[in-house]
């Protein structure tokens, strides 16, 4: 890739600090942004930065920088990412990309006036399972996915807010999870399918659950008025495939894994029950271990990440795709394919169950 240098500011001290940009050897870490000064100091600590400020706007004004990883707190995804790309920086940004169907066209649309990158750091994608299987379904292994199951269990709710460590910051303040609703954080579901075949989910039918004798949840009492803790649905795709999307916090799971059913292949992901992994074939040996894929990385970046090996992958892509001056696999479409879904599903969990329409956001054109 040569010896362009991507010039990367990272914004956020929780999750922004489980990424390996200083590792890249086409990316230097340029300035970090963070509002607590411990945290502040260990993005410095950690990326071998000199510059550090106080608030996003103090980063985005520093020329110095090219691109900017956002991973502040859900609700401010849309108005960072937008802030980022209108003073003419890449963005990369955790995920969703945003919590309304307005916010998601208004990200589109700031990435497309000012001609930047755009990428939703979804660690699903890079998953060494789904790289797996969409290594397959791209080599025609699969025929046609039918049927999927994906979902996200992450007890982060245990029945009493007061005692929800997630839920509260160190000062007693209540943090962006407080109440949150599943359906609004679906990519690590959606983008098992969405991931794969690059299908659009454009129905869907959900179905809420969440305690009702709790002081968290219901109307007025969380900033997200929602009332639910379980989010279970019936998603249909533009080519009439089927996919059962499931985001829960308040059961007793972990993990986020897929089960894909196709024309010649099935394939499990491992689950926190013992199911191994395992992908059947037609007239073929079943695969029971990945690949190693290692060797997709630069040598420097060959080593263990989160969320299944992902970060890795991540900070790789956007890196690349930068400095290859290309899109990056997860782009502002993709992005908003796996976010919309969720959006249009916490509606209809509200409605009862409604089968309700997913609003296309693709350019004229697309495939």
């Amino acid at each position: 890739m040569g010896s362009e240098k991507v010039r990367i500011g990272v914004v956020g001290g929780g999750f922004g600090a489980a990424f390996q940009w200083h590792l890249h050897p086409n990316c230097r870490v340029e300035a970090v942004a963070e509002m607590r000064p411990e945290r502040r100091e260990g993005l410095q600590g950690l990326y071998g930065c000199e510059k550090a400020y106080a608030s996003l706007d103090e980063l985005l004004a520093d020329d110095q920088v090219e691109a900017v990883a956002v991973f502040s707190g859900v609700p401010d995804h849309a108005r960072h990412s937008i802030a980022a790309m209108d003073a003419g920086k890449h963005c990369i940004c955790a995920v969703p990309v945003a919590m309304t169907l307005e916010d998601c066209a208004a990200v589109i649309a700031a990435k497309e006036r000012n001609g930047v990158r755009y990428m939703m750091a979804e660690t699903s994608y890079y998953r060494w399972e789904t790289i797996l299987l969409r290594d397959l379904y791209e080599a025609g292994e699969f025929g046609e996915v039918l049927y999927s199951e994906v979902e996200y269990y992450h007890p982060v709710y245990d029945g009493h807010a007061e005692r929800n460590a997630l839920w509260w910051d160190p000062e007693g303040n209540r943090t962006w999870r407080y109440g949150f609703a599943p359906f609004l954080y679906p990519t690590h579901s959606t983008g098992f399918l969405v991931g794969v075949t690059r299908e659009r989910l454009t129905k869907v039918a959900a179905l809420g659950w969440g305690p009702g004798d709790d002081d968290a949840l219901g109307p007025g009492r969380n900033a997200y008025d929602n009332p639910f803790t379980l989010g279970a649905s019936m998603m249909q795709t533009d080519r009439g495939h089927i996919c059962r999307c499931n985001v829960m916090w308040g059961i007793h799971a972990h993990g986020e894994r897929a089960q894909w059913f196709g024309q010649d292949a099935a394939a499990y992901m491992p689950g926190c029950a013992g199911q191994p992994l395992i992908v059947q074939r037609h007239g073929k040996p079943d695969i029971v271990e990945l690949p190693d894929y290692f060797e997709r990385l630069p040598e420097s970046l060959r080593q263990a990440s989160g969320h299944g090996g992902s970060h890795t992958f991540l900070t790789h892509e956007f890196v690349s795709a930068l400095v290859e001056d290309r899109e990056p696999a997860v782009s502002v479409y993709e992005a908003v394919a796996m976010t919309a879904p969720g959006i249009v599903a916490h509606e209809s969990c509200l409605q009862r169950g409604p089968q309700l329409d997913v609003p296309s956001f693709d350019p004229p054109g697309a495939p």
